[in-house]
């Protein structure tokens, strides 16, 4: 076998993975076009004379300005009962007892004294809930598709035409301070700007401290048209410590300090609105859709009078996008080009003091000119692509032009019976709503075309990996011709397709380019296994998968094309996992292989006596299989609630310590933490020493002696100063930072220096020899050079194991007269060093979850070595034939994986990524870098896989052979 033509057949395999990811993702990531058109003064929306009231107006653009400034206050994460009253106790009810409830008092008593002055609604929020998404929607009034939330830390400049760029056109001086994502989605376009990082979730006072020391100098100097300060502590303080945290109450506390400063400070031609973004969930975390996520606060006043009548009892309900073009029109500007939210008419009334008749026209001018730019943006959107339902957006169009005609027909005719003004407003604001959906419609449809042909050809690619797997063992075997054909195949039909679209006039996409020369490059193999498929050696790799266990991946594979059993995943995997333990424990009954490995029944180098009888009888694999389902079910007790499951309730033991109230039970968790921790080391020692890896003299045992407990400690040391850093003394804060960020640096260094012994000095055997002088050796890497036979490829770890045995069997001769002798580490030569090397990985990234994960990992090893022993009951290493990884084996570790995913606390939403993860050792933030905190958050979520991936190896346990 050469290594070019295996490599070049790897890269073949790899590019036929991303094409069919890439095709997949092409039809579910959907994006939508975005148009650079901009609105202007002197291009109206539409034909027809200028809206009611604009005539004879100085400087009118679209309508006449109401004010002449904004200050702008977003509190990110407001979510919509954080501005609810404390609840009143009903008798015969449990009393109400919430953080949150209460805090903004500033707006209730407001609503109360100024009912005809301000507002409250609840803003109704497009997922995905993330933070950059909706500053595009507050300022475009337009929407994101599902690709927008992968780039909520990536952030580019908006093209859309905006309301920051309607205010810089206009002249306004716009002012900013906070979040630091408007400088990558606005650069240059503010007049002053402070801005301040907003990655660090759990700096819950930076941000909004900085914003209070520019907020009330700025406002009381004048030098501004335009305010908007963002806050991040409530989403911050979320993140860390959840909704239901007294720190939570501090935070909305100091909202309303900072609301009711602003309102003692403004002036009658200022408008003041405070927003949030998003809400949260119970966890504290966003990017999903569920009903706590997108419904935010929103709430408006002015010192002049903005609504005719007192506040309902119950808010309303708007769209978040309904603020771009209120704002729009209430500030004088025209309304972005692109927005497709419906105007606030209500506040287009006059006041309490304007006349019904006049107060209904002017909201039906401002209806109107709403409609008016969203059709025109409907009608240019649609010129440009093809998204659009052509049936409804026909008859949208239609339904304006009929509602515009009996406008401007009314318009000469002021006095019409106020009916028809009722009338024309519902039929404009149906128009507006009916535009709405049918873009969310629109934005949000899948290609199930893209889609089918990506899975198809993933698929595809798995079955050339099964067959080729059985080829490769074949005598005589050779990859250059299955190379050949295939690429010759893939560029014949790439060129092809590339012919058409060019002869047509089409735009040649990429993504189907690369399917169609990988689908074309899969013919060759498809026709082959197609003629080949009587023959027994296509259907070999299928037959070692036991019935039971095939059933068992089919139903697994079923289940990622199920939305509900994706959403109960963390409840199903548990689930098959106990099934399949339970059928390995089965098979080996039905085997007759409930036995230790066979290795442990063969004589001793050097004897010819016969092998006795078992040391372990069939209670050994059911002993395995019991603490394999009892790990299983504690693991179970670690979970967190998807957001489709409203009625589950998460495990408190996801959060970390830090946002634990009362000091008794902090340190009673932090002792079962460190318990947790001990006993992970305890075990592994324990582990190695039984069967003599902690015998040999050599670097990397050392350090397994030393620095694993250093790891420990370290580990346990930054526990410590995480969980109380709320707690500490001002004088000792800058110590605790600069540990907190040498410890997990230290304990990510001692593993680093571990892998690289275990790289340098990877096998180690100790023979010792039992009577006479003291002769004590290690031999290193056993089978040493590349493989020179086609039966050492064949066979590569029983020719290992034979030829260490060979050498010791020969050296027992020659040291006979000198007494027994005897070999450690033999039987876990190489699981030892596997087990090692987990061990090493597996503290940076228990330092990058929670403290109480620790005994999720705990779990996740005593699995890991339970399932080793139960899979090697039935394995033995003496058979002859090419070495092979059985099914069970790795459909075991799969379902471990993705059971400890979710027992870590993770979820496949983007509200349950563990942000706080790229702290860890950068308490002060990354500055500019951007990798190293997705290195970090990325080995967060994928810790398990991580783990797991790399322990399929060892598939035997580790055993002393004693000669």
């Amino acid at each position: 076998m050469q290594k070019v033509p295996v490599l070049l057949f790897l890269a073949w395999v790899c590019f036929l993975f991303y094409a069919g990811i890439a095709l997949f993702t092409s039809g579910f990531l959907l994006t939508r076009l975005e148009l650079t058109n901009q609105s202007s003064c002197q291009e109206p929306p539409g034909p027809g004379s200028l809206p009611w009231g604009s005539q004879g107006k100085p400087g009118a653009c679209w309508m006449p300005s109401r004010f002449s400034r904004l200050v702008l206050v977003l509190i990110d994460a407001l979510r919509f009962d954080f501005a609810q009253p404390q609840r009143s106790h009903v008798p015969g009810e449990p009393p109400v007892s919430v953080p949150f409830l209460g805090k903004l008092g500033s707006l209730q008593r407001i609503l109360e004294i100024q009912p005809h002055h301000a507002r409250l609604y609840r803003s109704q929020v497009d997922p995905p809930t993330t933070t950059m998404q909706r500053l595009k929607a507050l300022t475009t009034g337009s929407l994101p598709t599902f690709i927008d939330a992968g780039s909520n830390f990536a952030s580019h400049a908006i093209v859309e035409d905006n309301l920051i760029k309607q205010l810089t056109s206009a002249g306004r001086r716009v002012v900013f301070m906070g979040d630091d994502t408007w400088k990558d989605l606005f650069p240059g376009a503010f007049s002053q700007a402070f801005f301040f990082s907003s990655f660090n979730v759990r700096d819950l006072h930076t941000v909004d401290n900085g914003i209070l020391e520019h907020l009330y100098p700025t406002m009381d100097s004048g030098a501004w048209d335009v305010l908007i300060a963002h806050f991040l502590g409530v989403d911050h303080c979320g993140h860390k410590h959840g909704p239901h945290h007294p720190e939570m109450a501090k935070k909305l506390s100091q909202m309303d300090q900072v609301i009711q400063g602003l309102m003692d400070r403004l002036e009658n031609d200022t408008l003041l609105v405070v927003a949030g973004d998003h809400g949260m969930t119970v966890n504290g975390d966003h990017g999903g859709d569920s009903e706590l996520e997108v419904s935010a606060a929103l709430f408006l006043y002015s010192r002049t009078a903005l609504f005719p009548s007192a506040p309902p009892e119950e808010p309303e309900v708007i769209p978040q996008v309904s603020l771009v073009p209120t704002l729009a029109l209430l500030l004088g500007l025209p309304i972005p080009f692109g927005n497709i939210g419906e105007v606030m008419a209500e506040l287009f009334s006059g006041g309490s003091d304007s006349y019904p008749h006049t107060s209904a026209l002017a909201q039906l001018s401002a209806l109107h000119v709403n409609a008016q730019q969203v059709s025109r943006f409907l009608q240019a959107y649609s010129a440009a692509t093809q998204d659009l339902h052509a049936k409804e957006l026909h008859r949208l169009q239609k339904l304006f032009s009929k509602t515009s005609a009996s406008y401007q027909q009314l318009l000469q005719n002021a006095q019409e019976a106020e009916a028809s003004l009722k009338t024309l407003m519902a039929e404009l604001q149906q128009f507006l709503r009916g535009a709405r959906a049918l873009c969310i419609q629109s934005w949000a449809r899948f290609s199930l075309v893209r889609m089918a042909g990506g899975a198809a050809l993933l698929a595809a690619a798995c079955f050339l990996c099964l067959l080729a797997s059985q080829w490769a063992v074949s005598p005589g075997f050779l990859f250059r011709p299955l190379l050949l054909t295939p690429v010759a195949w893939g560029l014949t039909w790439a060129t092809l397709y590339a012919g058409l679209l060019v002869t047509t006039g089409a735009e040649v996409d990429s993504v189907v380019l690369g399917a169609v020369a990988a689908a074309g490059s899969l013919l060759p193999f498809l026709w082959k296994a197609w003629v080949s498929r009587g023959s027994p050696r296509l259907l070999a790799p299928l037959l070692p998968v036991p019935p039971p266990l095939l059933l068992l991946l089919l139903l697994r594979l079923a289940t990622f094309f199920s939305d509900s059993f994706v959403v109960a995943e963390a409840r199903a995997t548990p689930f098959l996992l106990g099934s399949l333990i339970l059928f390995m424990v089965a098979h080996l009954h039905w085997e007759g292989q409930l036995l230790p490995p066979k290795l442990l029944t063969l004589p001793r180098l050097g004897s010819s006596a016969p092998a006795g009888p078992p040391r372990h009888t069939g209670t050994y694999a059911l002993r395995l299989g019991f603490g394999l389902l009892l790990c299983t079910r504690l693991a179970g007790l670690f979970h967190r609630c998807p957001e489709e499951t409203p009625a589950c309730h998460s495990s408190p033991w996801l959060s970390p310590l830090a946002s634990m109230v009362g000091g008794r039970a902090k340190n009673l968790w932090y002792g079962a933490c460190v318990g947790a921790l001990v006993a992970l080391l305890v075990v592994v020692r324990l582990w190695l020493r039984r069967y003599g890896n902690l015998k040999s003299p050599e670097p990397s045992v050392l350090f397994v002696r030393w620095g694993l407990p250093l790891m420990a400690l370290g580990t346990a040391a930054y526990w410590a100063l995480a969980s109380g850093a709320e707690e500490t003394p001002p004088r000792l804060r800058a110590l605790v930072a600069g540990a907190s960020a040498v410890l997990p640096r230290a304990v990510v260094g001692l593993a680093a220096s571990g892998l690289m012994l275990l790289l340098w000095r990877p096998v180690t055997v100790l023979v010792k020899a039992g009577a006479g002088p003291s002769r004590t050796r290690t031999i290193l890497t056993p089978f040493s050079g590349p493989p020179t036979s086609q039966a050492d490829l064949d066979y590569v770890v029983p020719q290992i194991y034979r030829h260490m045995q060979e050498e010791f069997q020969g050296r027992l001769e020659r040291t006979r007269a000198q007494g027994p002798v005897t070999v450690y580490q033999l039987g876990s030569v190489y699981s030892a060093a596997v087990v090692t090397a987990l061990v090493l990985l597996a503290f940076p990234l228990l330092l990058l979850h929670v403290e109480r994960v620790s005994l999720a990992f705990l779990l996740l090893f005593l699995q890991s070595f339970l399932l080793l022993h139960l899979l090697a009951a039935g394995t033995s290493v003496t058979t002859t034939g090419p070495f092979t990884v059985l099914w069970q084996a790795v459909s075991a570790w799969a379902l471990l994986a993705t059971q400890t995913f979710y027992s870590t606390g993770h979820q496949p939403v983007f509200s349950a990524i563990h942000w706080h993860a790229a702290f860890v050792g950068f308490p002060e933030g990354h500055g500019s870098s951007t990798w190293l905190p997705a290195l970090l958050v990325g080995a967060n979520t994928f810790a398990s896989h991580i783990l797991f991936a790399g322990s399929r190896l060892p598939t035997a346990p580790a055993l002393a052979f004693p000669m």
